[in-house]
């Protein structure tokens, strides 16, 4: 599932490509995403301006001219890329093509998702803090909000592995399963450890390696095992940069010793068992 940093890197591209422009249609072909898109999404769009691309923890914030922001979420399987001349369509499955926007300069913003558990609908931009989506999320973890003296409080009696305390969203918005994993590495903590034992000084580690491994990795483009795709259709470069994840049984980069598995939260979880204590 795409997590923040690759949904950053996705607005930063967009960002770039597509602000300015201005909705010429849009074309539904399949509306039954995780929720059915509205019948009203292309006349909320058509011939509004893309003024800025923002987000919000996983969700893609697409805000055009007047009071409409379109809330992208990608789900398991989905990506959003604009595709013009030299665009390399090869990896996407043209069935799973469900919605198309097409822009003034010819060019086409499209949605795709094989698995069809993503999120597209229009917000009032005056409503969009308040969305059931949004509502409830915890602060970013780039920005001042996220510091050792918030997550230590947030940590306080919890009993809960931190690493499933990293992943939910009412916490800190947008880390998800890989980027826990990596985090806790290189804080040198355990992902199984209980949240109320994590030390003081533990917790500043967290902090620091949240946000050097998700620059790291919004500068490499994010993550690809499998679907996921840039705006230009380019999977992620920072698999090649994994130090745990999905590493089972490797040697860890720092002291050799194998890396191990276990389900934390129903997710598989990787650490070195003599690294992080």
């Amino acid at each position: 599932m795409p997590e923040l940093p690759e949904v950053e890197s996705l607005r930063q591209m967009l960002a770039h490509s597509a602000v300015g422009r201005s909705f010429r249609h849009a074309t539904v072909k399949e509306a039954r995403l995780r929720r059915s898109v509205s019948a009203e999404l292309a006349s909320a769009i058509t011939g509004r301006t893309i003024e800025r691309i923002g987000r919000r923890a996983k969700y893609l914030l697409i805000e055009v001219a007047g009071d409409q922001v379109m809330l992208v979420h990608l789900g398991m399987s989905g990506s959003l890329t604009h595709r013009g001349r030299g665009f390399d369509a090869g990896p996407f499955d043209p069935r799973h093509d469900h919605i198309e926007f097409a822009l003034d300069d010819g060019s086409v913003l499209v949605y795709n998702d094989p698995r069809r558990f993503g999120l597209i609908k229009i917000v009032k931009r005056a409503e969009l803090n308040n969305v059931a989506e949004l509502k409830y999320l915890g602060p970013e973890p780039l920005g001042l909000e996220f510091s050792g003296g918030y997550l230590w409080k947030a940590t306080r009696g919890r009993t809960a592995a931190i690493k499933n305390l990293l992943m939910d969203q009412r916490i800190v918005a947008g880390i998800g399963n890989i980027y826990a994993s990596e985090i806790l590495f290189r804080a040198r903590v355990r992902p199984s450890r209980r949240g109320g034992r994590v030390t003081r000084d533990e917790v500043r580690r967290i902090v620091t390696a949240t946000q050097e491994v998700l620059r790291a990795a919004i500068g490499s483009r994010g993550t690809t095992f499998r679907s996921y795709r840039d705006a230009r259709g380019q999977p992620g470069r920072f698999a090649q940069l994994l130090a745990v994840y999905d590493r089972e049984g490797k040697p860890c980069l720092k002291c050799a010793t194998p890396i191990r598995a276990v389900v934390l939260g129903q997710r598989s979880t990787f650490y070195c068992p003599r690294c992080q204590k």
